[in-house]
This record gives C-alpha cells, structure tokens and sequence, in this order.
C-alpha cells in the first residue's frame, strides 16, 4: 500500500510535468491538501510528508481537527458550502475561504473576523458549468460581487475557485478551467489566485493557470464517507 509520502511525490512530479508543458514555474502551483472524512493522523502523516496546506469541506470535522492538531504550523482552508450559522467560525479559525458565493456570507465574515488576525484570504466562487447540484455565483453575478467584496474590510479577495463538471475530456477540462481564468480576468481587480483542478484534472487546471489544486483521493486516498 502506498503511502501519503509516496503519493505526495507522485503528484509533486505530476505537478511540475504539468508545469513544464505549459512554461510555468512549479513554485507557483500549491498544493492544497483535501483530508475531509480523513483523520487528523492522516493530516499529520502528510505534514511530515511537507503538506504545509490543508483544505476542508466540514466546519465540525475540520474544528476536530485543528484541535487535536494544534501544535503543526498548518495553514487552514475551508473549501465547502458556508451557511450563515457557520460563518463566526469559519473567520475565527481559518486563513482561507474558497467558498464564498454571496455577499451577505462575505459581510459576514468581514464582521466577524477577528481583529488581531491577519485579513481572511477570500475566493469567489462560480459555478462554471451552470449546474444546478452546484454552489457558486453565475458568471453574470460574478462582476458586480467581486466588487462590493473587494470593499469590505478584515478580508483580502485573492481569485476565483470552481469545480467544473466532471469529464474525462480533456478539451472540455481545459474549456471549463480557461474559462474561470477568463472571468477572472475580466475583473481587472489584479487578483492572484485560481483555486481549481482536482485529483483527476489536475493537469488541465494547471494548463489553464491554477494557483492551488485542491487534492484529496490522490493524496490520502478514497474517502469513506461512513466516516465523516
């Protein structure tokens, strides 16, 4: 069996080919890593393995785990749906949001963030693909909420994440991915960050100019979701 180091190698080397293909520097790809259902043993095997990033979808889990984590210089990403109940938390614990959708969310998170904490690093994101299963602004949505969020204080609004519908296709992986970069850049707001690709696309995601890929099968392996 595998273990977290060798697959943190492996991707690093799938990482830095996917870099090379398109002339990028690897140093500007992260990688952010997805331990949802996963134990906090596994979060700590993977930070000895150099895992400095670890993304959740959960806030209950993710607090867990934090906890029993706490003497490990991680830095927390919540990437999953933010309800309103959840936000004071959210701005209280972590470092980055990738999640955010709705303005009256970011509001929220601007006022409760912490003061003596640095300004949260805040992602929008949009839903690429228009499905309905799927959380995110619409393109259309998208420029006029990245506006009033860039406004608000104790937040930093970094880029846009998406997570395209799933394909094996490649041309229709690297449609979906230009596309974010496009809305991205269409914004003019000078924004650094694409938070986009997975286990399965990472590879097109980085083509298209992703900054973090958000991994987790490919890492700590299948998710069991009994365990969440």
């Amino acid at each position: 069996m595998s273990t977290i180091a060798d697959n943190l190698s492996t991707l690093a080397g799938r990482i830095h080919s996917a870099a090379a293909a398109s002339g990028r520097d690897p140093a500007s790809i992260h990688l952010l890593a997805v331990s949802k259902t996963k134990p906090a043993t596994a979060v700590r095997e993977a930070f000895a393995a150099g895992v400095r990033d670890v993304g959740e979808n959960y806030l209950q889990e993710a607090l867990d785990k934090q906890a029993q984590l706490s003497d490990l210089p991680l830095t927390w990403h919540f990437i999953g749906p933010i309800q309103s109940n959840k936000t004071r938390a959210i701005a209280e614990h972590f470092d980055w949001v990738h999640s955010v959708d709705r303005l009256k969310i970011a509001q929220r998170l601007s006022e409760q963030r912490p003061d003596h904490l640095p300004p949260l690093n805040l992602c929008l994101q949009v839903n690429v693909s228009g499905e309905d299963s799927k959380s995110g602004c619409t393109a259309e949505e998208l420029p006029a909420l990245a506006q009033a969020i860039s406004a608000l204080p104790k937040l930093r609004l970094r880029g846009l994440m998406a997570i395209p519908e799933p394909t094996d296709d490649r041309a229709a992986q690297d449609a979906a991915f230009a596309r974010v970069r496009e809305l991205q850049d269409n914004l003019g707001l000078g924004l650094d960050t694409l938070s986009m690709g997975m286990s399965h696309d990472l590879e097109s995601a980085i083509a298209q100019g992703a900054t973090w890929v958000r991994i987790g099968t490919a890492l700590f392996g299948a998710r069991d979701y009994g365990q969440a």
